[in-house]
């Protein structure tokens, strides 16, 4: 009586996954399963209590008088909003110098950062700030993860029933994927709330250096380039002769016999 009591039980389950498709699906070695409500609220009711989620990230350039200043203003309006600096990065371009640095701030204080660092910038080379909505894409996400565990619950309880072996490695396996799922869709959602709960700036902010001083700097630079590279040329050119020596005394001593060789051909004739 019991596998006849498995097997019915197993019929059952499937039979109400069936009646329930129209809800969810959920494919796990191409069986379709659809787990049911089992809380009585309705797919809705459940979304409702759901907060908007928005990813919001902003890219800012402008050009300042003095970098440093522009730095402690920036990292004050980091330190305000309970922010954190990711990336720092500073170099000089023929013209000017920059500082490139890379911003998180809790998404509740993105619009006070902004305006934080945007004080005294008289005009944004580029200022780009974009919002998107993935309420849908969350709403989606846990919807599928509570469908993979209401699946795994029910696998629970036919392994509980199993009395074969065949039966209990197969329900394992099943276990096994739906587990792996689980646990991709459990990251997949933690990564999504984490880009929704804190914003990524990204700040360029150069000087502009003055043009005479840039000549001058230039033309330094290449007489100075110009005098190294001479000597390291040099340098290497004797190495390179020091290296061959054997190749050189071969030729010497094979010129010195062709010339004397020549010199007695011309005495005979």
């Amino acid at each position: 009586m019991k596998p006849v009591f498995f097997i019915s039980f197993v019929l059952l389950i499937l039979f109400g996954c069936n009646k329930a498709e129209s809800l969810n699906e959920a494919t796990v070695d191409q069986v379709k399963f659809v787990a049911p409500n089992l809380s009585g609220d309705s797919e809705s009711d459940a979304n409702f209590n759901i907060s908007q989620k928005i990813i919001k990230e902003a890219t800012l350039r402008f050009e300042t008088d003095d970098l440093e200043k522009s730095f402690t203003q920036i990292q004050k309006a980091v330190s305000d909003n309970k922010g954190n600096i990711l990336n720092d990065s500073e170099g000089k371009d023929y013209g000017s110098v920059y500082r490139n640095i890379k911003v998180k701030v809790p998404s509740q204080n993105f619009d006070n950062f902004i305006n934080a660092v945007s004080k005294g910038v008289s005009y944004f080379e580029r200022k780009d700030i974009s919002a998107v909505d993935v309420t849908e894409q969350y709403i989606d996400l846990n919807s599928r993860l509570k469908t993979k565990k209401k699946l795994e619950e029910r696998y629970l309880q036919i392994l509980q029933k199993a009395v074969k072996i065949s039966e209990i490695l197969e329900i394992e396996k099943q276990l096994s994927a739906i587990r792996e799922e689980i646990e991709a869709k459990e990251g997949q959602l933690k990564y999504l709330q984490s880009r929704v709960s804190e914003s990524t700036i990204t700040i360029e902010f150069y000087k502009t250096i003055a043009e005479k001083e840039g000549i001058k700097i230039s033309y330094g630079s290449k007489i100075w380039t110009a005098v190294k590279s001479g000597f390291f040329s040099l340098s290497d050119f004797l190495i390179s002769l020091i290296s061959i020596w054997p190749f050189i005394i071969i030729i010497c001593v094979l010129a010195y016999f062709i010339r004397k060789r020549f010199k007695r051909k011309k005495q005979q004739s």
